[in-house]
């Protein structure tokens, strides 16, 4: 291994420095309390993670895996840094990168959204764009080796490169500004999975704290991680992309602990969709699909609540926001062009705002 020069270790420094001052001056994420239908006694929660730098929960993911990187001396002042995304994690990730002043491509499938790609080119990242998703680990490992470069590979390190433990984590963080509600200590937080990072982060940090709080994992269409689970493997593939970005994988990731998670829902992509659209209606915040996802799950989790007789609070992330996605899922003529068809989940989500009664199939 060659030695780092003091040329080296004063560039690495002042890149920690600068990556460390970043997130001093962001202000934690908001709280949103959801107003939800029906009988009193269930509280539900929107983390609001669009409101980073980035407009994405991949801001905290993009952070933490660039300091992992040069903290283990895996980067430096001529590294080029490769990532492999479906394009929220690329779009934090080309931020951080321009920020330390350092080359970034990002290796995403051809369906990435638009909006996306200009993001990351704005932030001075090049796009690698594939045609089939399982591609995107194989042509992110040979670009970083042609050119000397690091692959970040957040879906192996996404669940090490985080303090589970607290160090202002998002499981810290939703703790911390749930102290003063009617119900503090949330019954359920339900996550969605892209690498598997933030559902390990969260059921580590609940285990940990010797919270009872329990972790429900929803999951799209074509994705691997629900399988895998129920299976009780790590080597379930599906081979399919994922219609919603930013969650769920082909494969099951080295980062997915199954093993800190209670329950798991597979969520079908039109509910997912529909929830997207009936909760931008409703909060007058503009959401993207996983956020869709998440609350698809988060009113099934409340719906058995109520119906055990239980009282206590949900939380669930919104994810980023929706106007990366005004061509594609907030587009009708796109989801005809695939089939997608929002209108019976629409209904139950409308007939549930009238109501309070939850009646999903």
């Amino acid at each position: 291994m060659p030695k780092t020069s003091t040329e080296e270790r004063r560039w690495v420094d002042e890149a920690v420095r600068r990556v460390e001052a970043d997130a001093n001056r962001s202000a934690d994420t908001h709280l949103h309390v959801f107003p939800l239908p029906g009988p009193p006694g269930v509280d539900l929660y929107l983390k609001d993670e669009s409101v980073h730098p980035t407009g994405s929960l991949k801001h905290r993911l993009a952070r933490s895996l660039f300091l992992y990187a040069l903290c283990n001396g895996w980067v430096g002042p001529k590294t080029t840094i490769i990532e492999a995304s479906s394009g929220s994690t690329a779009v934090s990730e080309a931020y951080f990168a321009r920020l330390i002043g350092l080359p970034f491509v990002a290796v995403m499938p051809s369906t990435t959204s638009a909006e996306k790609i200009e993001l990351i080119e704005w932030y001075g990242g090049r796009c690698h764009l594939v045609d089939h998703a399982p591609q995107i680990y194989d042509v992110a490992r040979e670009l970083a080796s042609s050119c000397g470069g690091h692959y970040m590979d957040q879906f192996t390190f996404a669940e090490r490169a985080t303090d589970w433990r607290g160090n202002n984590n998002i499981a810290e963080s939703i703790f911390e500004q749930m102290q003063r509600e009617t119900h503090p200590i949330p019954t359920w937080i339900v996550v969605s999975a892209g690498t598997g990072g933030t559902s390990a982060t969260i059921g580590r940090f609940v285990r940990y704290r010797r919270h009872p709080t329990r972790v429900y994992v929803v999951d799209p269409e074509n994705s691997a991680f629900y399988d895998g689970w129920e299976q009780d493997t790590s080597d379930w593939t599906t081979g399919l992309p994922s219609r919603i970005e930013g969650i769920g994988r082909p494969r099951v990731e080295p980062s997915f602990v199954a093993g800190v998670i209670d329950d798991m829902q597979r969520v079908p992509d039109a509910a997912s969709i529909a929830a997207m659209r009936w909760c931008s209606k409703v909060t007058g915040r503009h959401v993207g699909g996983s956020t869709g996802t998440n609350l698809w799950g988060a009113l099934t989790v409340i719906d058995r609540m109520r119906s055990a007789g239980e009282t206590g609070s949900v939380v669930t992330l919104l994810c980023d926001g929706g106007e990366r996605y005004r061509s594609s899922y907030y587009d009708d003529e796109w989801l005809a062009a695939r089939g997608i068809d929002i209108t019976p989940h629409m209904k139950t989500l409308e007939d549930f705002g009238a109501t309070g009664v939850w009646r999903a199939q």
